[in-house]
């Protein structure tokens, strides 16, 4: 087994828009750009990009992307009720 199947990466870097998540931050996101030999990632409900080594970055499942959308709706929920 390689690092590359640890990390799900299947050697093709993803386009722009595309979800994914970076392993090596544990973050997931969606691909805005491509910077040298780095992607720009920013968090899917939006914030502040990172850079992500593409050799650490692979594409969300449907499961997966709208697992994660779910996850930032309900934290943004928890924090809006908890600064009223």
């Amino acid at each position: 087994m390689t690092e590359d199947d640890v990390d799900g990466h299947d050697g093709e870097v993803p386009g722009v828009g595309v979800a994914v998540r970076d392993t090596a931050h544990d973050r997931v996101g969606r691909v805005m750009g491509h910077e040298g030999p780095y992607l720009q990632v920013r968090p899917l409900c939006g914030g502040r990009e990172w850079d992500a080594e593409p050799c650490h970055v692979r594409t969300l499942s449907q499961d997966e992307l709208l697992s994660a959308l779910l996850a930032e709706v309900n934290a943004r929920s928890r924090r809006s009720r908890t600064t009223k």
